[in-house]
């Protein structure tokens, strides 16, 4: 870990904190939530080590990066802006993608947005969704789901970040990271802060010292930043109305764990197998199908998650 550097740039209006290892091809990692750059510390030194040059921000609203604090400075034209002036600082023009949860979203949009500076895309957990021509993400979520649905019950400011700080930051994260139930995550209000005194053992992959990062970044600037993700959904969907039907149009190799709440939430398995995901992302090469992984697959099983994404980047 201490071969990784880290330094803090100016784009996109914002003040950023960039971790970097090694020379070579650039791999851009972008990560979801609630995470870091750090969930992406396992590939970085495994590629570096096989010639890349490996960049993991944490993006706009995590860690040491700023977090503007309306939901309207989150849109994924923020922050594929943010990404775009990030490679044009460092003086990158197309890069290898690699992303996970939140930083799949903002893949999928980066690919929509600037796919010539990205050479192929590796996406874990969150399939290309394409924008509905009739009904806000919000709308059809409560419909689907229920108001007690994940995203839905992170759309008031200050509701789950007042029950997140009642059960502790190093216990949310545990909760999400050691989280193995399948289907859509439901949460009844209060949900989040129940059983505080409930011990955790912790999986082999994840130790005490890794959460104790996590809680020591998000202890520092609150989870406002990333629940704004989720807060700008309906914003992004205005937004886009643009990019409605374009397809993908770079090489992508998607990894999904079987037990992934994404993956066993209902219809994602059909569009995956009925051949809705090849429509609209035509380039897919490769599909992979991780048995008995949940949810933060690249902490999960870090050595075939690094093999995976060697095995499709070698290839350009």
């Amino acid at each position: 870990m201490e071969r990784i550097l880290h330094r803090n740039v100016h784009v996109n209006g914002i003040n950023m904190h960039v971790a970097e290892v090694g020379d070579g091809p650039a791999v851009l990692f972008l990560h979801g939530f609630p995470e870091l750059w750090y969930s992406w510390r396992h590939q970085m030194l495994y590629l570096s080590e096989k010639g890349y040059r490996c960049i993991a921000p944490d993006l706009r609203g995590f860690g040491d990066t700023d977090a503007p604090p309306s939901p309207s400075s989150y849109t994924a034209f923020h922050i594929v802006g943010d990404l775009v002036g990030l490679l044009d600082l460092l003086r990158l023009d197309r890069v290898f993608l690699v992303a996970h949860d939140w930083g799949a979203v903002i893949a999928w949009y980066f690919c929509l947005l600037r796919f010539d500076r990205i050479k192929a895309l590796v996406n874990m957990s969150v399939v290309f969704t394409p924008r509905s021509p009739n009904r806000k993400p919000l709308e059809a979520m409560r419909a689907r789901f229920g108001d007690d649905y994940y995203i839905c019950r992170f759309q008031k400011p200050g509701e789950a970040e007042e029950e997140f700080a009642r059960v502790g930051t190093a216990a949310i994260i545990k909760r999400f990271m050691t989280s193995r139930r399948p289907g859509p995550l439901c949460v009844p209000k209060g949900g989040f802060g129940r059983s505080p005194q409930m011990p955790m053992i912790l999986p082999s992959w994840l130790t005490e010292e890794d959460v104790n990062y996590y809680a020591s970044k998000f202890s520092e600037t609150g989870f406002t930043g990333g629940l704004n993700y989720y807060r700008a959904m309906d914003l992004n969907w205005e937004l886009t109305a643009p990019l409605a039907g374009l397809p993908v149009k770079v090489p992508v190799k998607f990894i999904v764990g079987d037990v992934d709440t994404t993956y066993t939430t209902p219809g994602v398995k059909e569009y995956i197998q009925k051949g809705g995901f090849k429509r609209d992302v035509p380039f897919l090469q490769e599909l992979v199908i991780m048995e008995g992984v949940a949810h933060f697959l690249n902490q999960e099983k870090p050595d075939e998650v690094n093999a995976h994404i060697y095995e499709f980047i070698q290839k350009f």
